[in-house]
């Protein structure tokens, strides 16, 4: 007999939780000689290599010159090879610009041409071992692209995209089926990445979550039972006044499954991507693909306010990101997880800090940052912070409320034996100063968007942990994202709203 379910997703995510009564009974360990291949590669194609416009090797004065610089340091930025380390056993482990759990990096990024005189039409792989892109596929796509977007207006008149999918086998290798959620965790680091990589090259892009999956699947050659896409991103150049779009619908909902087999181990995390996906045939209104709140507002009201519960003020003055924001482009560069805290104390000013460039993109116009990015839709997504030691701030955990720019206390506590149990032993949470919780009511989400929303609401997290993440990193601080974690658990011991479903932790502190 088939289960019955809230939705597919909504199973998923009770099932793929861990307990403390019931994870010590799975132990799993990865096929350690069958590791993920971390790089595809094609056998044929014409390889433009973008090397000599980072190095300063190629003649960058002209308008050629120009047009290649700016998408190679994009690329670059977004998911560009920064570090190469040999392992014992003489194999290299290769770091990136966007964080990635266990080092597995399950996305690839793709470039679609409409065709311009130094982009010649057709299909592109970003290629980061050589950091090159592959022309593998020369041919008019474009309006096969506009077709599987549904016409999507972003489309329009840009004249590039890029398509980020994900190989799933990369994750699930090590992670199994929770591994669904890890790899949307890391394409929202990507997406934040894209996010800024794109201002500090005069782009502009354009979030399409809501897209014919089988249609750009299709499109680009893709084993679908291997790779799947997952986000659109129409490229528009700032510096062409008929690119500069207006915004156009992020999410588009699917079906939500209610009725479906038992599902064994294993499988679960393809079958719910599929699950997830949108049909060929799919009609949407024209309300729909033109459905976005205006900028102001983004942020609805916020959605807890606890009677009698201490609030703290946060706003802050703006992080400075240097001029043409070069020192943002250096520590997109630079970042590195941290594996270790010292347990010292964070000001309240450097938690203002980051918390005002994560929520608050309007504030940094000035500097040439885009004051209303794309997200899916961050009006799903709640902060709860863990404060253990953040120098005049009682310990506790605590709501952020971006519209009031301001923390609300729920509970009093110092938390640190509880979060290195709940973040399974890991000793970043219980050292950490601050550890941020981002969460969603999964059902009321299911709601709005049927089951894909699983998707928009980790790569939103993601995208905000990728924020908080270069911000703590600019000012110096540790910063580590986690994603296993006790999921029940955080909500009992923390005082969370138990229909919010844990989605990621950031833990924020002093590195070691």
């Amino acid at each position: 007999m088939p289960e019955l379910q809230s939705s597919i997703a909504y199973h998923y995510h009770e099932r793929t939780k861990y307990d403390p009564e019931t994870l010590a009974g799975k132990a799993y360990a990865p096929d350690w000689n069958n590791p993920p291949v971390p790089f595809k590669e094609y056998k044929l194609g014409i390889p433009f290599d973008l090397k000599p416009y980072m190095t300063g090797s190629a003649d960058i004065s002209g308008v050629e010159g120009q047009y290649w610089r700016r998408l190679s340091r994009f690329l670059f930025c977004s998911y560009g090879l920064t570090l190469r380390m040999m392992t014992l056993s003489g194999e290299p482990i290769y770091l990136r610009s966007a964080p990635s759990a266990g080092g597995l990096y399950p996305a690839e990024i793709y470039l679609i041409s409409r065709g311009t005189p130094l982009l010649p039409a057709g299909l592109y792989h970003y290629q980061p071992q050589t950091h090159s892109l592959l022309y593998f596929w020369e041919s008019e796509v474009w309006e096969s692209l506009q077709n599987a977007c549904f016409w999507n207006s972003t489309l329009d008149n840009t004249q590039i995209a890029v398509v980020v999918t994900a190989i799933f086998f990369r994750s699930a290798w090590r992670y199994q089926d929770r591994a669904y959620r890890r790899i949307f965790l890391d394409s929202g680091h990507l997406l934040g990445n894209i996010e800024l990589a794109a201002a500090i090259n005069d782009y502009r892009p354009h979030l399409i979550g809501g897209f014919a999956d089988e249609a750009v699947n299709e499109l680009l050659y893709l084993d679908s039972e291997q790779e799947g896409a997952i986000a659109v991103i129409p490229l528009a150049d700032r510096l062409q006044i008929r690119e500069n779009l207006p915004l156009a619908a992020t999410a588009l909902p699917s079906a939500t499954q209610t009725t479906y087999p038992r599902i064994a181990d294993g499988e679960l995390l393809l079958y719910l991507h599929q699950a997830t996906q949108i049909p060929k045939n799919r009609s949407f209104s024209k309300q729909d693909l033109l459905k976005l709140a205006p900028p102001d507002e983004q942020l609805v009201e916020d959605k807890y306010n606890f009677p009698f519960c201490l609030k703290v003020p946060t706003s802050s003055k703006a992080i400075r990101w240097g001029d043409d924001l070069t020192d943002l482009e250096k520590t997109i560069l630079k970042r590195r997880s941290t594996r270790a805290y010292t347990g010292d104390n964070l000001t309240l000013d450097e938690l203002r800090f980051l918390l005002d460039f994560t929520y608050h993109p309007h504030h940094y116009v000035d500097q040439g940052l885009d004051p209303t990015p794309d997200y899916f839709d961050l009006n799903l997504i709640q902060t709860f912070i863990a404060i253990s030691g953040v120098e005049g701030l009682e310990e506790g955990c605590y709501y952020y409320a971006p519209k009031a720019q301001e923390l609300r206390q729920i509970r009093f506590k110092n938390f640190r034996r509880e979060l290195h149990r709940l973040c399974l032993g890991q000793n970043l949470g219980r050292d950490a100063g601050a550890v941020v919780f981002h969460t969603a009511d999964l059902k009321l989400a299911v709601e709005q968007y049927g089951d894909r929303v699983y998707r928009y609401l980790h790569m939103d997290a993601g995208h905000l942990g990728q924020r908080l993440n270069l911000a703590a990193i600019h000012l110096e601080l540790g910063v580590s994202g986690i994603g296993g974690f006790f999921d029940d658990q955080v909500n009992e011991v923390l005082g969370i709203p138990a229909d919010e479903a844990v989605l990621y932790i950031t833990t924020l502190g002093r590195p070691g």
